[in-house]
């Protein structure tokens, strides 16, 4: 087969491939908001950008492995919505980095943050001092969410899939009593019903399954 046009099939391939993976796997790739949708996209560059120019890889074999990473990426998706396990391994957790204006060093050490990032992070924020910082948190995707003293909070996710966020509840000073009676408040029996509940000035928001 001639060469360039081998290439465009294979660039053909590779673009169907890639809208393919977006439009089944959910639109998180084009605005990734955890490490692996960042890697998703980095592999799949690598795989077409790797391979379209190398003749000796047929058309065929080609197609195969752009079809093993797809059937890859929907796996770790499916396991990562339905297990909260999986999910925690492979997206982490939000860590509080500073909590009623106390720099929590440990907590930024585990995330990886030296003393120069958290002060940029402020700096880049607004934020002069750490003893202005009501609570920041350091979410999955690397953002740094800050609430000032005096500042209304952000509306946190207390449950996301079903899944209580107890890291989060713990940040709010928030007991799973509370949490409990404020589901049952609403007629939920269980977290499985809720796909989404924020806390927004002291009440639930829910949005359920």
């Amino acid at each position: 087969m001639n060469f360039y046009l081998e290439v465009a099939i294979k660039l053909i391939i590779g673009l169907f491939s890639l809208v393919l993976a977006i439009n089944v796997s959910g639109k998180g790739n084009l605005a990734p908001t955890a490490a692996i949708d960042q890697v998703q996209n980095f592999v799949l560059g690598g795989i077409v950008g790797g391979m379209i120019y190398n003749s000796s890889i047929t058309i065929l074999q080609y197609t195969l492995v752009l079809l093993i990473w797809l059937i890859l990426v929907m796996t770790l998706r499916w396991l990562r919505t339905n297990n909260m396990l999986v999910k925690h391994v492979i997206d982490g957790k939000p860590i509080i980095v500073i909590d009623r204006g106390n720099l929590l060093v440990e907590n930024c050490r585990k995330a990886g943050l030296t003393a120069y990032d958290i002060s940029l992070k402020l700096r880049q924020a607004g934020v002069n001092y750490t003893s202005d910082v009501k609570r920041a948190i350091l979410e999955q995707n690397g953002q740094l969410i800050i609430v000032q003293h005096g500042e209304q909070s952000p509306r946190f996710p207390l449950i996301t899939d079903g899944q209580v966020q107890e890291n989060i509840l713990d940040a709010l000073d928030l007991a799973e009593d509370w949490l409990e009676n404020e589901l049952k408040r609403q007629g939920i029996l269980s977290p499985a019903e809720v796909y989404l509940a924020e806390y927004n000035d002291g009440k639930l928001d829910i949005t359920k399954y």
